[in-house]
């Protein structure tokens, strides 16, 4: 079968069913090379496709279907192509290290949690070129998350809005898969472990599980993320009050030292937090944060407000808003941070990266580094080397 950008613009909604044979064998296609028969008078050239090219031929098809069904095909995908040696074919951005939390960076463009929740995909996203493969979000147990359709695509506004919920396969699980990989076993890169509480935890407890979390997987991370900024674990947002931030963190600087002396080895904590908060409550996170000594912040999550898609198809369904609605509010959390904070402590920067000047935006705001999720399922894989490129020469 020859793939061409005709043939997968064919691939609609009219003639394809999600979830059959024939949608696997088409995705499988893209990443299996031509055969060239002897004798043919055609040659392939040993340059590289363009990851843009390759990506233009997928996504109508990816866009064609639900879009966690679609989620759920391409990591298993990516992973073949890795296996087959493929994702290397595109190259990885020029190096352009950064230290950051003690930590050295290759390159200051890193995977954002929740694309793969369990750690099962670490291999195959590396060879992307990501300076770091943040994944989680992980929960001491095993649980689903909410009730599916949770995922919505927003092509209009270059946003999705997911009620995932946290569905992960536990932690015990989590830390096999990342044991399992050969980034963590040949120690190729940054990998930041992100851990959170289970939906049936009453927020009163949160702390058991986030410490009983950072206990399992410490001795495998470069750096821990504390996510208490998701929207759709039920009141876990009120983690970032004040006296709840407190407790938490006292809590866990505690543990973090005890695992230290234990392991022979600090590993930084980061906090991440949400783009739904006004001055105040922004300036009351940056005193915590300091007073606790927390290494790094992460902003932002994903936002409840729908100003930016209202009236648009799915822009009422419930969850967390991400992608290009959120860049504004994440920016200007950043700024807040870096007002209150200075550099006290780094900033990560996330949310509405959608091209390389947008990663330069959040650097301008006070961050150090920033991450990708949304704009990855808009732009591709070379989303990548274009913020790497904007962001060349920052500091």
């Amino acid at each position: 079968m020859r793939i061409n950008k005709e043939s997968m613009l064919h691939l609609t909604k009219e003639n394809y069913t999600p979830g059959s044979r024939a949608e696997h064998g088409k995705i499988r296609h893209l990443f299996r090379a031509p055969p060239v028969l002897p004798g043919s008078p055609h040659t392939y050239s040993k340059r590289p496709m363009s990851e843009k090219f390759l990506y233009s031929l997928a996504r109508p098809l990816l866009f064609s279907m639900d879009a966690e069904a679609a989620h759920h095909l391409t990591l298993p995908a990516l992973k073949r192509a890795s296996a087959l040696g493929l994702t290397k074919l595109a190259g990885k951005p020029a190096l352009d290290p950064r230290t950051v939390m003690g930590i050295t960076f290759p390159n200051p463009v890193g995977l954002a949690a929740g694309l793969d929740k369990d750690g099962a995909y670490i291999d195959a996203l590396a060879d992307l070129g990501f300076g770091s493969i943040e994944v989680g979000t992980v929960t001491p147990r095993a649980q689903a998350g909410n009730p599916k359709p949770r995922m919505f695509r927003l092509p209009q506004a270059q946003g999705i809005i997911n009620r995932m919920g946290f569905n992960n396969g536990g932690v015990d699980a989590f830390v096999a898969n990342v044991q399992a990989s050969k980034f963590y076993q040949n120690r190729a890169g940054v990998l930041g472990l992100n851990i959170g509480k289970n939906a049936d935890t009453p927020i009163e407890r949160a702390a058991d599980d986030y410490l009983l979390c950072l206990e399992k997987v410490y001795p495998y991370a470069s750096y821990v993320t504390v996510n208490i900024s998701s929207p759709n674990t039920k009141n876990l947002r009120q983690l970032q009050g004040a006296s709840e931030l407190d407790a938490l963190l006292s809590q866990l600087k505690e543990a973090q030292a005890r695992l230290a002396d234990k392991h022979k080895r600090y590993v930084p904590l980061a906090l991440k937090i949400a783009p739904d908060m006004d001055g105040e409550q922004v300036k009351s996170i940056a005193e915590s944060l300091t007073r606790h000594r927390i290494d790094g912040v992460i902003a932002t999550n994903t936002t409840l407000s729908r100003s930016a898609v209202e009236g648009m198809p799915h822009g009422a369904e419930a969850g967390g808003l991400s992608g290009a609605p959120v860049f504004e509010l994440s920016n200007n959390v950043i700024r807040l941070l870096k007002a209150e904070l200075g550099d006290a402590l780094p900033i990560i920067g996330v949310g509405g990266i959608m091209q390389g000047k947008d990663a330069l935006a959040k650097f301008e705001a006070g961050a150090q580094l920033v991450q990708l999720y949304s704009g990855l399922i808009y732009a591709g894989p070379a989303l990548i080397k274009d913020c790497a490129r904007a962001l060349r020469g920052t500091r």
